[in-house]
């Protein structure tokens, strides 16, 4: 047995729920959970590939906070966080303060 998560948008929630809910029925497996209190913040970039320590101050900055991640998810040029959704403004202000996006 295993878990699968993926994130698909709001708007696609239901659906995505039914087909899984009939596959899973089909196939004879688990079941089929759906959280809609998450928020995915990324952290987007090709200079990722040559500067260390990019998922290191995401993390740290968020924990800093108090906002536990939930899922993470990297590429070569992307790193990806789900929050529970009551945090989102909070992790996007210091995902901004802390690499140096923030509106002045």
């Amino acid at each position: 047995m295993a878990d699968i998560s993926f994130t698909v948008p709001k708007s696609d929630s239901g659906a995505t729920v039914k087909i899984l809910q009939d596959l899973v029925k089909e196939q004879k497996m688990g079941e089929v959970e759906c959280d809609n209190k998450i928020t995915k913040l990324s952290v987007v970039g090709v200079g990722m590939k040559s500067h260390s320590g990019v998922a290191a101050k995401m993390f740290d900055s968020l924990a800093n906070e108090g906002i536990n991640i939930l899922m993470i998810s990297t590429s070569e040029i992307a790193i990806s966080c789900v929050i529970e959704s009551k945090y989102t403004e909070l992790g996007v202000r210091t995902l901004h303060e802390v690499f140096g996006l923030a509106q002045s």
